[in-house]
């Protein structure tokens, strides 16, 4: 998407957060084009940013650090922004400038590195599209999640699914997953993962306080379910941390694809709402290798590609599935299964 201004591009992600039903964090993304206009180094940065500011999520990066501010209680004066007593956007400006200019120094590391937007919520989705598969591949799955980021979503086969009055997973988990659905449920099938890894070219260590903590920062402030979620997956990776190592999202897929297939399994990848962060050239060879990999795929060893990611041009994060192969001739398909809230909220089914 060509943005040709970083103001712009603060604009894009505000709007972008406004149709996610996120109207605190919205009003924290505009208040930046503010801070652009000061002299902190803070603003300096914002003005100078060499990159693609959307491609980069620069605004969810700086929102993130503000954000981090009020949850430590650093900055007292930030409360009346994120608990929605001070709405009026002039306001909220002068509010975010003023913390800008007392905490410069701690917001610029935020700017180093891509936000980490883990949520279990779109566990829900990947879920329903395991359901789908399950009736045309069989029950069996062995899971790769790329940008797994701390892998809240790694940790899937440990979460209690209601999906529009379809079930699946442990009914006593302590994570319970109940989107809004919208539409027809997906299918009731058996879904069992044989094994799941992830990876992340900087994981996020769960059973670290700080580590947590900061990942804390990049939920959402109009979200407190999320927040809750997070909690919950903390407790959950304490007790026993999801499979997950740092490498390249590309030299992960080239592994994982690389390893013996048990007959009977199928081999799924899948990512939510990261795409967009990787480099174009590792976008190009994670594609080639599934591909190939897909034209090698039999009846009894299938392949399938699951992803929930945003639709630059509408808005709408898209769960999508390509399989392999479509039928005992083989061949692929490519089907849209739903349309989902980027955290999980609701799912709208499209496959009937």
């Amino acid at each position: 998407m060509d943005i040709p201004s970083v103001a712009e591009a603060l604009e894009w992600h505000a709007d972008h957060a406004d149709r996610a039903d996120a109207p605190i964090t919205a009003r924290v993304i505009r208040a930046l084009v503010a801070v652009m206009a000061g002299e902190t180094a803070t603003a300096r940065r914002l003005n100078g940013w060499a990159g693609q500011a959307i491609e980069d999520a620069l605004a969810l990066r700086v929102a993130a650090g503000i954000h981090a501010l009020h949850l430590s209680g650093e900055e007292k004066r930030l409360e009346p922004v994120y608990t929605g007593l001070v709405t009026d956007q002039g306001q909220v400006d002068a509010i975010v400038v003023e913390a800008v200019e007392t905490f410069d120094h701690k917001l610029l590391p935020w700017f180093d590195g891509p936000p980490q937007t883990n949520e279990a919520g779109r566990s829900s989705s990947v879920m329903a599209a395991l359901l789908w598969l399950s009736e045309r591949l069989g029950p069996k799955f062995e899971l790769t999640e790329i940008g797994a980021s701390a892998g809240i979503n790694t940790m899937m086969g440990r979460y209690h699914y209601n999906l529009g009055g379809t079930k699946a997973g442990p009914s006593l988990s302590s994570m319970q997953l109940r989107p809004e659905w919208r539409g027809p449920p997906p299918p009731q099938a058996d879904v069992e993962i044989t094994d799941i890894a992830g990876c992340d070219i900087a994981p996020v260590d769960l059973t670290d306080e700080r580590q947590a903590q900061r990942l804390k920062a990049y939920i959402w402030a109009d979200a407190q379910e999320r927040m809750a979620r997070m909690d919950a997956a903390i407790a959950m990776a304490t007790k026993m941390p999801p499979e997950l190592v740092r490498r390249d999202a590309g030299e992960f897929v080239r592994q994982r694809l690389a390893r013996p297939q048990e007959s009977g399994v199928t081999r799924v990848l899948f990512h939510t709402i990261m795409w967009q962060y990787l480099p174009a050239e590792t976008r190009a060879d994670i594609t080639t290798m599934m591909d190939e990999a897909g034209a090698a795929a039999t009846p009894d060893k299938p392949l399938a590609w699951v992803r929930l990611e945003t639709n630059r041009e509408t808005f709408r994060h898209e769960l999508k599935v390509k399989y392999w192969p479509m039928n005992e001739a083989g061949g692929e398909e490519v089907v849209q299964l739903a349309e989902a809230h980027p955290h999980g909220a609701w799912v709208e089914w499209l496959a009937g």
